[in-house]
């Protein structure tokens, strides 16, 4: 881009934004005509996606910013205003808007309100920080047509975000998202009133006790076993950590209420943006729960527990025989949960007629392998918890099949039907009770686990992510790829490819007979799945909400006979298998320019 036409950009985003600080930034920028970093801020504009926006936060037209924000709320009122005509009409459409710990939290949750009450769209805005999950719940607790939840997950600090919601309390999907897009394309001009005004005239309505009592209310209620916990509760130490975010109120209190021994780890109990005890706020990484673990040690705690920033993902670790913590992955947190929410239905008679277990593709089929042990139909769908969400939905609608449970790999799972996004506090309410469950049998949920694998097989799990950062960043995952579905793969890890699947282009078929394609039923989405002999999943989608591109490997070893020595063995195989597979594909992502 030319440097003319970047300046021309910035003066008219220092002409437009009513922000003071994120316009002095970019009149800073302009004076010293640092062309760098003014190319960088202004060479395209933040993309609204199909979940909302994402970005580092700063002036400019590829910044998260209030003018953004502001735009994309503008796109979204008159979306639901076209698309709730009867309750437009009559005044009675609403919003509920959360917010977690990030920076600038208060500004873009401000102007989201105003925008919206602005639009004659009822704006129900928390008071303070609160667990995306709580969002979804609010929208259907309080029926209204959609949400905004102003988060950037487990991303660093530098990052905020803003996800839209449906009425259903889910994410948007199709063809929502795609209507909301092209609206927020549209915007010439934003309608806007003040803070003062819309409290005054009730546009906007300030919520936080009467959604949050309901809120842990119902995560109670889904608990399967509360004689056992109030018989054994005491017996269990929880540490725990929200990793500067929002997960303490609710964590500690749903737990606490329950009986459990509770310790937060102090350093990182309070909503903090600058997340200053971590480098990143991801439970998914082992030094985001590097305080919490010491602290475990000293107190000789029976379980860590972490939430991201706005509790929607749960991490664990457990104590292993050596006294060291060990940290559970999502799909074994996914595959223990999964286990003892059917066990627990089927044993209690709640299991409903025609269940159906949802996961994602890139998530590890040993959960499948779980649910055809309970006689519960297991159903794929794409990447992000949206999909999960919406295939419930659809249940709920045709009552033909009915949600059992729902997971995927990045540390989200959802028990209740109550909320329609992944929920990191039912997440530690559930895993609580499990412990406690699996205790008073004489076992550990580590036990526990190995018991599975030697049932089902024994199954590792690994992801490999490379960032590309800058203009040059989409282009260069593009190419990767275009390569992977133009050559294919033969073999990865000494193992042949048997299958391809191509879920952009809607196909699946073998490498031996790319000609011979049959269809595969799933939006599209840009992910490539090499299945290989043995069962091993390999798996590459560029991420939809951060500049990097992402490989899975599901590996599977089958455990010979059910003893301590056969599942040593299969872990052995296994980790050597995901070995090879690892290290060619950084030799892919190496030699990609």
């Amino acid at each position: 881009m030319e440097e003319n036409e970047i300046l021309a950009r910035a003066r008219q985003y220092i002409a437009e934004e009513k922000d003071e600080a994120f316009r002095k930034e970019v009149e800073e920028l302009v004076a010293k005509k640092d062309m760098a970093e003014l190319e960088d801020r202004f060479y395209r504009s933040l993309e609204f996606g199909t979940g909302g926006l994402r970005g580092v936060m700063g002036g400019g037209t590829n910044r998260m910013n209030t003018l953004n924000v502001s735009k994309a709320t503008q796109g979204l009122a008159t979306y639901i205003i076209k698309a709730f005509p009867k309750e437009a009409k009559a005044g009675t459409l609403s919003a509920c808007i959360a917010y977690d710990s990030r920076r600038n939290h208060d500004k873009f949750s401000d102007i989201t309100a105003r925008v919206l009450a602005a639009n004659g769209i009822k704006a129900y805005l928390f008071t303070g920080m609160r667990p995306t999950p709580e969002l979804s719940f609010a929208i259907r607790t309080l029926g209204a047509k959609t949400g905004v939840v102003v988060t950037a997950s487990h991303n660093p600090p530098k990052y905020n975000g803003y996800k839209a919601y449906w009425s259903d309390g889910a994410q948007v999907v199709e063809p929502h998202d795609t209507g909301i897009i092209d609206e927020v394309n549209a915007v010439k001009e934003v309608k806007l009133i003040s803070r003062e005004e819309g409290i005054k005239t009730g546009k906007i309505v300030l919520i936080d006790k009467e959604i949050d009592d309901k809120f842990q209310a119902m995560i109670k209620s889904n608990l399967y076993r509360p004689d056992l916990i109030k018989e054994k509760a005491s017996s269990v130490k929880v540490v725990y950590t929200p990793l500067h975010g929002t997960g303490a109120m609710h964590v500690e209190k749903v737990l606490g209420d329950l009986g459990l021994n509770v310790i937060t780890v102090p350093e990182q109990r309070e909503g903090n943006g600058d997340f200053p005890t971590v480098e990143k706020p991801n439970p998914e990484e082992a030094p985001a729960l590097k305080m919490a673990v010491e602290l475990a040690k000293k107190e000789k705690a029976d379980v860590v527990m972490a939430t991201d920033p706005d509790a929607d993902r749960f991490g664990t670790a457990f104590p292993g025989k050596n006294g060291e913590y060990v940290l559970v992955s999502g799909n074994q947190m996914g595959a223990l949960l999964a286990d003892y929410v059917l066990l627990s239905k089927k044993e209690l008679g709640k299991m409903p007629a025609n269940p159906v277990l949802i996961r994602s593709i890139v998530t590890s089929p040993f959960v499948d392998a779980i649910a055809k042990n309970y006689g519960v139909e297991l159903e794929e769908v794409l990447t992000g918890f949206k999909w999960i969400a919406f295939a419930e939905g659809e249940y709920e609608k045709t009552g033909k099949k009915h949600y059992a449970f729902g997971l995927e790999e990045s540390y989200g799972y959802l028990v209740e039907t109550e909320v329609r996004d992944k929920d990191g506090v039912s997440a530690a309410a559930m895993c609580a009770e499990m412990t406690l469950y699996w205790a008073s049998k004489g076992k550990s949920l580590l036990e526990r686990l190995n018991d599975m694998y030697k049932k089902y097989g024994y199954f590792e799990d690994r992801s490999i992510s490379k960032y590309f950062e800058g203009i040059s960043g989409p282009a260069i995952m593009g190419g990767i790829m275009t390569k992977l579905r133009n050559e294919g793969l033969k073999t990865l890890g000494g193992k042949k490819v048997l299958k391809i699947r191509d879920v952009e282009q809607s196909v699946e078929f073998s490498p031996d007979a790319p000609e011979k394609k049959t269809p595969y039923n799933l939006p599209k989405s840009n992910v490539l799945q090499f299945f290989l002999e043995g069962g091993t999943i390999i798996s590459a989608r560029p991420s939809g909400t951060e500049p990097k591109i992402k490989f899975y490997i599901n590996s599977v070893v089958p455990v010979a006979a059910e003893t301590d020595d056969a599942l040593n063995a299969a872990r052995k195989e296994a980790g050597e298998l995901c070995d090879k597979i690892s290290s060619e594909i950084k030799a892919i992502l190496d030699a990609a320019k």
